[in-house]
């Protein structure tokens, strides 16, 4: 990775008016340090531990993204700090990201991660899954007081067919107009369309993403 890479991206997403998610997941300290240096401030990781780990040791002005799939009984050591949490993927773990962030009197934001992939591996809500959240959470205003609903969030099949890969973001984009336009619509907080990795980054903001999560075009390769 160097610097003049980096810069470049940083500075097409920033003129498109899209925030980068710098996926520090499995990298060490000087790799994120690195990229701190130059300026970047927002990276994801998928384990919770790793994710505790790395904000302890670095700086404070980090904003540390949950990126991965949460379990329940992790919720409350990200809590006091996340940023955001990009994988709310049914309506148990909704509510244990509302209790934990009671506890400390913090509105934690999070994404509604939806399942757009043919894998079926890969977790998330499907229409009517994220419809019921939706439907109960405006019925209910008491319900989520610690909880900011910021927008959606999904990941695209693993697969060399861009057709297919575009209509599975274009199917995201038109359920987020939807929740715009049928549940959010004096509330201007729900605004991140959060979709698009390494391989698939140009076709996501073609169709409307306003939030990549870049690690192996940053980072290099895992292994």
């Amino acid at each position: 990775m160097d610097q003049q890479t980096y810069q470049a991206l940083a500075e097409e997403m920033n003129q498109q008016g899209v925030a980068l998610i710098a996926v520090s997941k499995t990298k060490p300290i000087a790799a994120i340090e690195q990229l701190y240096a130059w300026g970047q401030r927002d990276f994801g990781e998928n384990k919770v531990q790793e994710m505790c780990t790395k904000y302890e040791q670095m700086a404070k002005d980090i904003h540390w993204h949950q990126i991965g799939h949460l379990q329940t009984n992790k919720v409350k050591y990200i809590i006091p700090f996340v940023a955001l949490i990009h994988s709310v993927d049914s309506f148990k773990l909704l509510m244990e990201i509302e209790k934990q962030a009671a506890k400390i009197e913090r509105l934690v934001p999070i994404l509604l991660q939806i399942h757009i992939a043919t894998e079926e591996t890969k977790f998330g809500l499907d229409k009517t899954e994220l419809v019921e959240i939706l439907e109960y959470a405006s019925a209910n205003n008491s319900f989520l007081k610690h909880v900011q609903i910021r927008g959606l969030m999904g990941m695209s099949s693993l697969t060399e067919n861009t057709a297919q890969i575009r209509a599975e973001f274009k199917g995201l984009k038109d359920l987020f107009t939807f929740c715009q336009n049928s549940y959010f619509v004096n509330k201007p907080s729900f605004n991140i369309l959060s979709m698009g990795m390494s391989g698939d980054y140009p076709v996501a903001i073609q169709e409307g993403s306003n939030m990549v999560r870049i690690g192996s075009l940053l980072f290099g390769e895992r292994h």
